[in-house]
């Protein structure tokens, strides 16, 4: 399939101090017609300094770097290129990590237990305004059980969802649906409730990996 000119293809940065896996990533990226890969970088200093000279449309950021901790790395990627949006890649599966890297901005979550089919889908889903958490994160969160399902969400209640996903406040959410904002805020409080979540990010989280987000 030929290649699509480069101002259509999603540009991407891999953050990760584990380079035979950095570079084995990239180039099965690469592959894909509507992927550029910008590069590998190995600390959060290196992806600070070449998300400014890049511009990259997806950083794919591993969770642990040699030289950050935690959410500092996502943070200050964030503080540098506020446009861009972010795939944590991790060999973390923990509720605790998912809740803490959503909350400090995260677009997307995906363990290394994927492979690189799983991780493009999660590249593109972010790259779309979508925000996508992989399902053996959510089998951690949710366990083998239903879990919620989210078919329970009225028309409203899923829209609500929706543009909240793409990181909008209660006001523009209210303002595109012409609803006041208390209005707003109580279809949110039933989509928590409804799928068992204790914020926006987490109620996000959930409907990503329901499928339920696509407008």
């Amino acid at each position: 399939m030929p290649r699509l000119s480069e101002s259509k293809r999603i540009r991407i940065l891999i953050v990760d101090d584990h380079r035979v896996l950095a570079e084995l990533l990239a180039e099965a990226l690469a592959v894909a017609e509507d992927i550029t890969v910008l590069g590998t970088v190995e600390t959060g200093a290196e992806a600070v300094a070449a998300v400014r000279s890049t511009r990259p449309d997806v950083v794919v950021l591993d969770y642990d770097l040699p030289d950050v901790e935690g959410t500092s790395g996502l943070l200050a990627i964030r503080q540098a290129a506020p446009a861009a949006r972010i795939l944590i890649l991790t060999s973390y599966s923990s509720p605790v990590v998912l809740n803490e890297v959503m909350e400090a901005g995260a677009n997307g979550f995906v363990t290394k237990r994927n492979g690189s089919a799983e991780i493009l889908a999660a590249v593109r889903a972010v790259a779309s305004n979508q925000t996508l958490v992989s399902a053996d994160m959510v089998r951690s969160v949710f366990g083998t059980g239903t879990g919620p399902t989210g078919a329970d969400l009225t028309e409203r209640e899923l829209q609500v969802l929706r543009i909240a996903s793409e990181g909008r406040s209660n006001k523009a959410i209210a303002e595109e649906l012409n609803l006041s904002v208390n209005t707003v805020r109580n279809h949110m409080q039933h989509v928590l409730t409804k799928l068992g979540a204790h914020s926006k990010l987490e109620a996000t989280a959930i409907g990503a990996r329901l499928g339920i987000l696509r407008r």
